[in-house]
């Protein structure tokens, strides 16, 4: 199972889109997604209320709900077919409550508007990932994501800039589409629209799509898929001595021919019992059991 968190503390970055439409994409893949809601803002589970039942199965948790009647385990208990769970994460995020958020994630998905106020909201989140979350940076868990933006602008430009100098992986830009809005005001993803219609914003996920893959565990990966995965051949199980026959020795090479005597042939099947006597006085003592063993 791979966990995939949508973070970033500043409000309207496009968490909610980015985190609607992933589980939109491995619903169609047959991955049994769950997409856990944060936010107490509700934005996710109200999407998922729009689904219709022929659209695939998407399993939700509100976590910012509070029932009484349930443990908090038993409500946030995820199916055991679930193979994705993608984790919408609320605006003004306490950076203390990011170790617990973070736990156990493969991917931390860090989207990101064009506009100075965001620029700077997203230098202290990755700041807070990788010195309060302790996310290590040559794991390269982290990726950013540029939301919303129209290229060819001065802040497009400027946000480039910034994202490089992160030294983070600059996973893919989304324009500013009015297809995740059709989307969502339907509860469904944009890889549930028709292909012509959404052909170009379908593109821009590529990137992202790809690198989620490589985050995976192997255990997540169907067997088919596994080309690059190297398993060891099970070692041959050798037959029982017992069915061997005794093999005829081999000559010696010639230099070592007329050598010391013949090496007699082996019997494999019953090993000859060594003739040995107590050669101590205190073996002769010992019973006669423990002689046959020595």
């Amino acid at each position: 199972m791979q966990k995939i968190i949508v973070l970033n503390p500043k409000g309207g970055s496009g968490k909610t889109t980015v985190a609607i439409n992933l589980a939109s994409h491995f619903a169609v893949q047959g991955l049994r997604p769950t997409l856990m809601d944060m936010d107490a803002q509700g934005s996710s589970t109200r999407w998922l209320s729009k689904r219709g039942m022929e659209h695939a199965a998407i399993h939700g948790i509100a976590s910012y709900e509070r029932n009484s009647r349930v443990t908090r385990s038993f409500a946030l208990r995820i199916p055991q077919e679930c193979q994705r769970v993608i984790v919408d994460t609320p605006a003004a995020l306490d950076p203390q409550r990011m170790p617990d958020v973070t736990r156990d994630a493969h991917a931390i998905v860090v989207p990101v508007l064009p506009s100075d106020i965001d620029i700077h909201a997203a230098a202290k989140c990755i700041t807070d990932l990788l010195l309060v979350a302790k996310i290590p940076r040559h794991e390269q868990r982290i990726g950013v994501i540029a939301n919303r933006v129209k290229k060819n602008t001065v802040m497009y430009r400027a946000l480039m800039r910034f994202l490089q100098t992160l030294d983070i992986p600059i996973l893919t830009t989304l324009r500013d589409s009015q297809n995740y809005v059709r989307a969502a005001e339907s509860g469904i993803g944009i890889f549930e629209m028709k292909p012509y219609q959404v052909k170009e914003d379908l593109e821009q996920w590529l990137p992202l799509l790809g690198w989620l893959s490589q985050k995976s565990p192997a255990e997540a990966q169907p067997i088919e898929n596994r080309a690059a995965v190297d398993v060891p051949l099970p070692t041959p199980v050798p037959a029982p001595l017992t069915s061997i026959a005794p093999a005829t020795p081999a000559p010696a090479p010639a230099e070592l021919q007329g050598v010391g005597s013949a090496v007699p042939a082996v019997n494999l099947v019953e090993p000859a019992k060594p003739q040995t006597k107590p050669h101590s006085p205190i073996l002769a003592s010992l019973p006669a059991w423990f002689t046959r063993q020595s």
